[in-house]
């Protein structure tokens, strides 16, 4: 089956919104095996969107637009999509029900606009709305179907789980099961050539990389009737992968490293504190975004100046003199002089030139060091990165947690 999605709203045209929805329901239908081969988006304007209907079922037989189904008079995609369907508009008590009852939850007067919502193309399959007040249409007819979802995704996203999901499921005879691996460390290129010949001889399951931010991600998917079926075709595609990566590959799913480090740090119940040069507080920021991290996050100081690195942290001023605040010297004692002002297990510094200025022949823009003190060992690490100072920084904060991932594995 071919699918087009079709995210309705001038809003997502000026670029006041971001098109989530279009992303979501795409993965949605990748995994059950239906095809998209175009999304399109396209203002409330009657005669673009019919236009754009019409244009769309030329080219496939399932259509799923988001957007356009509120009260106000420039909300006409299930009008739009009745025309097509040569189909008038007729009350749906349960929906006009809805709505009341809705309005007096909240305690509004429900507007003669309102009840519009209330109207579905006749005969059309007619999706409850539990989270908003317009409901979801479903029409079928002569091997093309139209799905209107409404536009927020705290809407949109309940409705395609409980109605389209299973809608959709009857009419596919297999589905398509991802696992997803992350890597870390290693670059796209490096990776795909490290699975080159997974990749030539691929058939099912297939195999497909992904760069995100720092990581290489690898999607294998497979075609079967079931997911455990699928799941034991994509095994042993996995156990090669892991055999060629190892602790490279950080996680499963969808994960960040930040997670993924926090929870190894909770689960020994080892505690750390930061102490920030060039990054500026996204390291403490990035540990802070994790629930729970109270647990073991103690303390996060950044000692942006020489004056803070001697007096907060205790860094000799002869090894500011002598290295300078952005090298490996400086980073070791600042690691070790946070972990022991709060007293923690784990000390983690950060120091560099994140530019655009500030670069020398021999410390060029994108130079860190990163300090590590782990239960009374300190270690550095240097990197050169590349890219516009916010990208250096962010770049910092996940090559810390990577590492810092890794040494506590070596510490297990």
């Amino acid at each position: 089956m071919k699918a087009e999605i079709l995210a309705v709203g001038t809003e997502l045209l000026l670029g006041d919104i971001v098109n989530t929805n279009a992303q979501y329901i795409s993965k949605q239908l990748a995994q059950m095996g239906i095809d998209v081969y175009y999304q399109t988006v396209v203002g409330d304007n009657a005669q673009r969107l019919e236009k754009t209907i019409f244009n769309a079922f030329d080219r496939a037989e399932l259509i799923i637009t988001s957007g356009g189904l509120g009260p106000t008079e420039d909300d006409l995609t299930k009008e739009t999509g009745a025309k097509y369907f040569g189909k008038k508009l007729v009350l749906d008590q349960k929906a006009m029900d809805m709505l009341e009852s809705f309005f007096s939850r909240i305690n509004r007067k429900m507007t003669e606009n309102n009840a519009k919502q209330a109207y579905v193309p006749e005969g059309a399959l007619v999706m409850y709305n539990k989270n908003g007040t317009a409901p979801g249409i479903i029409m079928e007819e002569n091997g093309k179907t139209l799905i209107n979802l409404p536009g927020p995704p705290k809407e949109l996203i309940p409705m395609f789980e409980e109605y389209v999901k299973p809608y959709l499921a009857k009419k596919q005879e297999n589905i398509f099961h991802s696992r997803v691996l992350r890597v870390a460390k290693i670059g796209e290129s490096e990776a795909e050539d490290m699975v080159k010949d997974i990749i030539s001889a691929q058939t099912n399951p297939t195999i497909a990389t992904y760069v995100k931010k720092f990581e290489v991600i690898f999607r294998i998917t497979a075609k079967a009737k079931n997911e455990n079926e699928a799941n034991k075709i994509i095994e042993p595609m996995v156990q090669e992968i892991y055999k060629r990566f190892g602790n490279n590959i950080y996680a499963e799913g969808e994960t960040t490293i930040q997670k993924v480090t926090c929870k190894k740090l909770m689960d020994k119940n080892l505690t750390v504190a930061v102490a920030e040069s060039c990054t500026g507080g996204m390291l403490a920021s990035a540990f802070t975004d994790i629930a729970g991290i109270s647990k073991i996050f103690m303390e996060g100081d950044v000692t942006y100046s020489n004056d803070a690195k001697i007096r907060r942290l205790g860094v000799k001023e002869e090894t500011l003199q002598k290295h300078g605040a952005v090298s490996s010297e400086t980073a070791a004692e600042m690691a070790q002089g946070i972990a022991e002002a709060a007293g923690t297990d784990i000390g983690i510094s950060t120091t560099g030139i994140a530019g655009p200025d500030g670069g020398t022949a021999e410390k060029p823009v994108g130079t860190v060091f990163i300090g590590l003190y782990f239960k009374g060992k300190v270690k550095t690490k240097e990197i050169h990165l590349v890219g516009n100072r916010e990208k250096i920084r962010q770049r910092t904060v996940d090559t810390t947690f990577d590492w810092l991932r890794r040494e506590i594995d070596k510490n297990e």
